[in-house]
């Protein structure tokens, strides 16, 4: 609780302007040298001894204050100050902010309180509510100040009746720094006072007594008038010095008797005018710790000094300055709790069953820890997490400004071999890691995934949160919907498309005049030029701002867009396997006046905006990117932006949300982000650069985040360092390369694997023949990873069909194909404890450094850079170009983006062009039918052969065994 100051500071009152109380909140700035803030003038302890000096003191001349008792105040502030400025050297940014509810209009209060936090530096905020404030309006602002992460100390300046537990309790107790909460109590009574705040007015008087050379050792000491923490807090610093201590009020009938006896006596509250001063024994000490001495009401008499000379003034400044040292301390706990590198995490325990049931079953078995629980264990804020239901979060990119003096964690990128059509696991892998990691070596660790598309879940590969006991929960919740980023990319996707055709329609029917007064109407005789209207006026070098003052022919050039139908490039998507919106034909109703032309439909996360949100690093970056989209190009061959449309700032609105990144957790409560899963085919297949960057602060510069690349390492891998790491700018440690028997044996001429068809005969036996000729492609994929300078960790997923002797040759020819390691890997039958030594190799790997470079520089003409990556990866003899895919290059050229990265849009099933080459494919020519451009996304993609952006549903879809329990609401069918 708040200590009333000195009565000698009451000549420091502002006059304030008569009427009722009122409601303030402000924050007062503190200010290195005197004057400015709140209180101005040189400074609470100067005026102090200003005013003891020049005037004198209303006691009397033998009653001022000792010099000493003034040093101990300013040794506080001091200390504080010294502290503060050690912290902000590390962390420039940092000011702790002390809050003060204060029920009541004082100024002087408040002008006390500033020019203290001003001589140690820092800010403080004043709450002024009425006097007769209730419980629940007080409440109401703790509550607030708890959340506000700005505030690293809260007191209450409000009437001793005001208090009750309810309100005292309602504090935070890392934030009480007045110690009046059961926590700080609790603590104190167990002897933990290092461990929490203490009383700074019950502290203030041990600390004078102290100082005055009072030994406290077998002292009779009598608190009076004390009430609740204020008692209980003297009463316990008292007796862990040796004294007796005696405790009463005013009406206790014995008071005299303890009066006599004692040798020091505390007053608590305002002494009664009915109690006699000769009660007190001439000799005792007193101080008056009441919070009513401002009032004039000086308890034991006024003027005077009692025994040793302390009074009231001395406890209150000197517990107003212990107060200030709270809150530095307070800022101080709070920094380290922000920068430990070791998380307070509960990990989950998981039950093994074999043999290993669905993947739904296993999710359902366990139970997840609440999302916010989740996130206070891995440090984020209150106020940086949006909750969708019990087990999903959004988290708030302000969390980057908050960490961005924390030192990243090791970066581990998960990519595989070239897989079958059923995968080789690579998420799977992904999760046993982090659970390895952080739930069996308490090493903090952050997965990054992508998120899935409906298209796969329901049409051939099913959920994609991992597998077995190596998965995110709940896996029905990751696979479908999520908390709607794909839905909000549909939507911006679709708005732009509409934009495109509606823009063409409206300039084919329209004349110059008509059209411009339609895009810049006249509004309540108001006629002006919209925010992104005035930038495509500035792209256009036009300078005027008056839409009244453009000549006809600047009229023209702003209202129309003139674009090219048969260069449009944006295309409708839908979340779902459509095959037959693989071509469609559009405008074919009346309304539309004759305009059609052949369109189609990709699948969601097909689209450009998919890649842009994957990509960004930032809201403002994100909208740039957006509108630089380029969707079309014009007659004379120029690009159209969306910015050209105009519709910039809508698709921003209405990704606002999709932008964050989405906790979740693994079987075992360990963190997850999933966010953004660009197509891996025409996009680069990688989750969001936001997640990691997130990730990596929030492990911590001992932890690792692992994150994962789409489709084989010629793919993902060669796109997350070439296109991702550029736009981040993030640097890899370790490469986990995912290899299964399986896989391999197909490699080395096994028959073919068919999604949905039992496997031949050859992947259920021993075959140690076809597994060391199939680990021709796992050495190519080492040595890819190699040219980027990155250790490689082979990671052999463990099916139960393999015997020890596959599995010892895979590790033994991995290594010899210069991986740093090779480690069986069985989580997905037992979770993370079967990937220890995976986490172990992964770590030692990491400790190793990485040499880190990129295959190409994007300066390189497009084709050089083609080039480079067909024959350095795909191990191609040559690429051939088709005359469209020239002309293109040469557009993109001339339109200047001809020095963006390079993202192959190529089959995944092999390292050619051609899903059938299984193994290592040599001396081919790789085949360039089209190149295409993500302007937005930053990059150019090159199409290898054919390639579909929207998938097609099989003769038997997944959704066969996907179905609701209406009576328990179970999703049942997911795998």
């Amino acid at each position: 609780m708040s200590a009333r100051l000195p009565l000698v500071l009451r000549r420091l009152r502002r006059p304030q302007p008569p009427g009722p109380p009122h409601r303030l909140r402000a924050l007062c700035r503190a200010s290195s040298g005197g004057g400015g803030g709140c209180g101005g003038g040189e400074g609470l302890l100067g005026q102090r001894r200003l005013q003891d000096t020049q005037a004198g003191s209303s006691r009397g001349p033998g009653s001022r204050t000792p010099p000493a008792r003034d040093s101990i105040v300013r040794k506080v502030i001091r200390n504080s100050k010294e502290v503060l400025s050690l912290l902000q050297e590390k962390n420039p940014a940092f000011k702790p902010v002390l809050a003060i509810i204060q029920a009541g209009d004082d100024s002087l209060m408040q002008e006390i309180n500033q020019n203290l936090a001003e001589e140690a530096g820092l800010n403080i905020t004043h709450i002024c509510l009425p006097a007769d404030s209730g419980e629940d309006e007080i409440i109401d602002e703790i509550l607030k100040i708890n959340e506000d992460t700005r505030v690293h100390g809260l007191a209450l300046q409000i009437s001793e009746a005001s208090f009750s537990n309810k309100i005292l309790n309602a504090l935070k107790p890392e934030k009480d720094v007045d110690g009046v909460t059961d926590v700080n109590l609790g603590k104190l009574v167990r002897g933990d006072a290092h461990e929490c705040f203490v009383s700074p007015v019950a502290t203030a008087v041990i600390e004078l007594l102290e100082k005055s050379g009072v030994n406290l050792d077998g002292k009779k000491v009598l608190v009076t008038g004390a009430h609740g923490s204020l008692e209980a807090s003297l009463q316990c610093l008292f007796q862990r010095r040796g004294s007796m201590t005696m405790s009463s009020q005013w009406k206790t009938p014995q008071l005299q008797s303890r009066l006599h006896e004692a040798d020091i006596v505390v007053l608590g509250s305002p002494k009664p005018e009915e109690i006699p001063l000769s009660w007190i024994q001439p000799g005792t000490t007193v101080l008056n710790c009441s919070h009513d001495f401002l009032s004039g009401k000086l308890g034991c008499g006024s003027p005077g000094v009692l025994g040793s000379g302390l009074v009231a003034e001395d406890v209150s400044l000197l517990a107003a300055a212990l107060r200030i040292q709270n809150v530095v301390g307070s800022g101080r706990r709070w920094l380290r709790e922000q920068q430990d590198s070791r998380w307070r995490l509960h990990c989950l325990k998981l039950q093994p069953l074999s043999p290993v049931p669905s993947d739904i079953e296993i999710s359902r078995a366990q139970t997840p820890k609440a999302v916010d629980i989740l996130a206070k264990e891995i440090g984020l804020l209150a106020d940086e997490i949006e909750i969708y239901g019990k087990s999903k979060a959004k988290v708030r990119l302000s969390l980057l400004e908050r960490l961005k003096d924390q030192a990243d964690g090791k970066y581990v990128l998960v990519a595989g071999i070239t897989p079958t059509p059923l995968g080789e696991g690579k998420s799977t892998v992904t999760i046993g890691l982090v659970q390895a990691l952080t739930a069996h070596l308490n090493i903090n660790s952050f997965a990054c995934l992508r998120q899935p598309s409906q298209g796969p879940t329901f049409g051939v590969k099913g959920g994609a949160a991992g597998g077995g006991y190596a998965q995110v929960i709940p896996m029905e919740e990751f696979n479908l919907h999520l908390t709607g980023d794909i839905h909000a990319i549909t939507a911006a996707n679709n708005l732009l498309a509409a934009a495109i055709d509606t823009r063409i329609l409206h300039e084919n029917t329209q004349t110059d005049k008509a059209l411009y007064n339609r895009l810049v109407p006249s509004v309540n005789g108001v006629r002006e030029f919209s925010k992104i209207q005035l930038a495509r006026l500035k792209k256009l070098g036009i300078s005027k701002t008056d839409p009244s003052a453009l000549t006809d022919e600047e009229v023209r050039k702003f209202a129309r867009l003139d674009m090219d139908p048969s260069t449009i490039t944006w295309q409708r998507v839908v979340d779902t396997n459509d095959r037959f919106l693989r071509k469609i034909t559009i405008g074919q109703g009346n309304t539309e006046k004759g305009y059609s032309r052949q369109a189609q439909f990709d699948i969601a996360v097909a689209s450009e905006i998919m890649a842009v949100l994957a990509l960004t690093d930032s809201l403002a970056d994100m909208k740039e990117r957006l509108g630089r989209m380029v969707v079309a190009s014009d007659k004379n061959g120029q690009p159209v932006t969306a910015d050209d449309l105009g519709v910039t700032g809508a698709l921003t609105v209405l990704m606002k949300d999709a932008i964050k990144p989405n906790l979740m957790q693994t079987l075992e409560g360990t963190p997850v982000f999933v966010h953004a899963g660009p197509f891996a085919n025409i996009a680069h297949g990688n989750s969001s650069v936001l997640a990691d960057k997130i990730a990596l602060k929030l492990v911590g510069e001992e932890g690792f985040v692992v994150t994962e690349a789409g489709f084989g390492a010629d793919i993902g891998m060669e796109k997350f360092f070439n296109i991702k790491c550029r736009a981040s700018g993030l640097v890899p440690n370790v490469v986990v390369l995912v290899a299964t028997v399986r896989a391999l044996k197909m490699h080395g001429g096994g028959p073919s694997v068919t999604a949905g068809v039992p496997l031949k005969k050859e992947y259920t036996e021993e075959n140690l023949q076809l597994v060391a000729d199939g680990c021709c492609n796992l050495q190519k994929q080492i040595q890819i990873a190699q040219l980027f300078g990155v250790p490689v960790v082979m990671a052999l997923n463990v099916f139960k069909t393999d015997t020890r002797a596959e599995i010892d040759l895979v590790c033994e020819l991995a290594k010899r194909a210069g991986a740093f390691d090779a480690v069986p890997c069985y989580h997905w039958s037992v979770g993370g404890k079967g990937s220890v030594d995976l986490a172990w190799a992964v770590r030692e790997a990491a400790s190793k450094g990485s040499r880190f470079q990129f295959l190409y520089d994007v300066q390189l003409p497009i084709v050089e850079k083609i080039r480079t990556i067909a024959q350095a990866v795909y191990g191609a003899k040559d690429i051939k170009l088709s005359p469209e895919a020239q002309s293109k290059i040469d557009r993109y050229t001339e339109q200047g983006f001809g020095n963006l990265p390079i993202c192959m849009a190529k089959t995944h099933l092999s390292l050619s062009h051609e899903p059938d080459k299984k193994g290592v494919p040599k001396d081919f020519i790789l085949p360039i039918s089209d190149v295409r451009a993500s302007i937005g996304a930053g990059f150019i993609y090159p199409l290898v052969g054919t390639m579909s952006t929207m998938p097609g549903l099989p003769t038997r879809p997944c959704f066969y065994d996907i179905d609701l329990d209406t009576e328990t609401e179970q999703v049942k069918g997911l795998f």
